[in-house]
């Protein structure tokens, strides 16, 4: 069977998204990833809920930033959600983006050494051990998980980093678990992108195979073509005005970002963002996503693992969510639609 995963976001309903989940779980997907990108949802609250309502699929945050929690904190959350399902929860974490970060008050200074730190302290206490450590953006005394009431042995929470630019992917070579590659790129932007975590990985003595290489892909299925192309759009117009990692990775010519920055203000209404559409040609569309008829995706899905992906996420963009889980579904289930 080949790995597949799901990604969600805001745009369903959470008790609607656990609906999902379970019949993406029937279906055969490996893991549901959750986001935590804009200020509107928390990943923790959905993971747990979708956690609760399964029993095999595994549940990863897609991702969460390293700024915002106390380390502390952070290790208890995942210890928690591990006590919810254990052995089937991920921690992708990531290095966040500004201006979303600045208007709330976060200096991502030194990112690369930010998150080394997050990640070495992290891992220590799910080992359980006891941590002291004084570094420029994490300083424990003596810490540990104290559980008393539960399981005392360590966890097995992977610690996957979300990676956009070269640095950084260097750095999820070289001190995780894997790498959550981005999306909003074409395919081949994955060729660039292992060469650099291979770089990170030779450093500490590992492969490139020792790292596992998941991709955020955005899905939008239609019998129709064109409808499921209009239905990516209206995301990528978004992302390609609010997050310049994105839209620098995508490609996007800079004279399109910057026609649809003066229309989009933040947060975008929905009339400024199919305003601002128009400018975003369908070619950039179908080059960055897997957008159109079932065998369309699946054969654009398919680039990205020829290019290096270890198992797709897919964000579902179509109105119809079953419809692109059926799309590639790894199991045939009795479940009706």
């Amino acid at each position: 069977m080949e790995r597949i995963a799901m990604y969600l976001q805001d745009k369903h309903e959470i008790r609607e998204g656990m609906e999902y989940v379970k019949y993406a779980e029937a279906r055969g997907f490996e893991a549901v990833w959750q986001a935590e990108s804009r200020l509107v949802r928390d990943a923790i609250v959905p993971m747990a809920a979708f956690a609760a309502v399964t029993s095999g699929i595994k549940v990863g945050s897609g991702v969460i930033n390293n700024w915002t929690r106390n380390i502390g904190l952070l290790a208890a959350t995942f210890l928690t959600l591990d006590d919810l399902a254990p052995n089937r929860i991920i921690c992708g974490i990531g290095a966040w983006w500004d201006p979303l970060a600045k208007n709330v008050g976060i200096e991502r200074k030194k990112p690369l050494k930010a998150m080394r730190e997050t990640v070495e302290v992290m891992k220590r206490l799910l080992r359980m051990e006891r941590v002291t450590f004084h570094g420029e953006f994490h300083n424990v005394e003596g810490i540990e998980l104290d559980v008393v009431h539960g399981r005392r042995e360590p966890r097995h929470v992977p610690i996957m980093i979300g990676a956009t630019g070269d640095a950084m992917m260097e750095l999820a070579g070289e001190i995780a678990d894997g790498v959550v590659l981005n999306y909003c790129v074409p395919p081949e932007y994955n060729v660039e992108a292992l060469k650099h975590l291979e770089i990170g990985a030779k450093k500490a003595g590992r492969k490139l195979d020792d790292i596992d290489r998941p991709q955020l892909v955005v899905c939008s299925v239609d019998h129709d073509h064109k409808r499921a192309v209009q239905a990516a759009k209206e995301l990528l117009t978004q992302y390609l005005a609010q997050q310049p990692h994105i839209a620098k990775a995508s490609g996007t010519p800079e004279e399109t970002v910057k026609r649809i920055q003066t229309i989009l203000g933040w947060p975008a209404t929905k009339e400024q963002i199919h305003e601002a559409m128009q400018f975003v040609p369908d070619e950039l569309i179908e080059r960055i996503t897997a957008s159109g008829t079932p065998d369309e995706v699946r054969r654009k899905v398919a680039q990205y693992r020829q290019n290096g992906c270890t198992c797709p996420i897919l964000y579902p963009l179509g109105e119809d969510v079953r419809l692109m889980i059926d799309t590639f579904a790894q199991k045939q289930t009795t479940d009706s639609r």
